[in-house]
């Protein structure tokens, strides 16, 4: 596994191998074992499988506050999509910065995103798939939103060639300015 850090602290890019050959390919996706050893081992609890059948459908930017906060590892099954984490840690000196990775099912890529940071992405290409580990489960009542679009952040998404599809609640998402974080930077 290649594991590859961003401009953020604890966001990572995790490319597990691949072994090919005339039929397609063999990975092995995760390795609890191989997390311990880099170092990055979280007991995950949950895992979510989401579909978005148009180019430039956007989900996020989400959250979970404590003490229910989640960890996610994320991952496309197919298709092509522009994963993205927001750091929200009080404190931090990233806080409100961003990372943008383009997770495929060719390029076979990971984004490991930590407790304390918005979680969004694009699909960018029909039909695709984002398949995620949590390290909590689902609680609504610790959920949080920002808007995906907020000048603030000033997020680098790529251009759908069209409107985005968004959700009623990702459309209605507050924006940066003035939101309370939950977290504390380490």
């Amino acid at each position: 596994m290649q594991i590859e850090t961003t401009a953020l602290e604890g966001v990572l890019i995790l490319t597990p191998r691949r072994f090919g050959d005339a039929r397609g390919f063999f990975s092995e996706t995760y390795n609890r074992a191989a997390h311990e050893e880099a170092g990055i081992a979280r007991d995950w609890v949950q895992d979510n499988h989401s579909f978005s059948v148009t180019p430039g459908t956007v989900r996020g930017l989400h959250f979970q506050a404590p003490p229910r906060a989640q960890a996610k590892l994320v991952r496309c099954g197919r298709g092509a999509l522009f994963d993205v984490a927001v750091d929200i840690r009080a404190g931090s000196p990233t806080y409100g910065e961003w990372v943008g990775v383009e997770l495929s099912f060719d390029n076979g890529r990971q984004l490991l995103i930590p407790e304390g940071f918005a979680h969004g992405f694009m699909a960018l290409s029909a039909e695709t798939e984002i398949l995620y580990k949590c390290s909590d489960f689902y609680a609504p009542e610790t959920e949080g939103a920002l808007a995906w679009d907020d000048p603030d952040l000033a997020i680098g998404w790529p251009d759908p060639g069209r409107a985005p599809v968004l959700s009623e609640k990702d459309a209605e998402a507050p924006a940066f300015a003035g939101f309370t974080t939950p977290f504390k930077a380490g």
